[in-house]
């Protein structure tokens, strides 16, 4: 049986989270994203600490298609290094894990 994942990716700006959100619903690469807006995201890069107000994206897909969908991310993104980070779903509605299926095609 096909496996699902939740993947989140931050962006810097709504621009850009429209523009990551479209265009992975327009590849098939997710079903759905969710925009949260206005998180706080603090980190450690290039020899410092930082706080910022990011914006994440709840993405839905099939786990057959995450390299695709990671890649194509890390095509997209502002970001030298964005964040994609990928947690299974461990159970879910059937009609909503179809609902992925029916849209995103699964791997070659």
């Amino acid at each position: 049986m096909e496996q699902h994942m939740v993947v989140f990716v931050t962006a810097g700006s709504k621009e850009e989270a429209e523009k990551l959100s479209l265009g992975l619903v327009e590849e098939k690469l997710a079903f759905c994203v969710n925009t949260l807006p206005s998180i706080q995201s603090t980190y450690y890069w290039e020899g410092k600490l930082c706080v910022d107000e990011e914006i994440l994206l709840i993405i839905k897909t099939r786990s057959s298609r995450f390299a695709a969908l990671e890649a194509w991310v890390r095509r997209n993104h502002s970001y030298d290094v964005p964040e994609v980070i990928a947690l299974p779903i461990v159970k879910g509605s059937e009609p909503y894990l179809k609902s992925i299926d029916n849209w995103v095609p699964a791997s070659p």
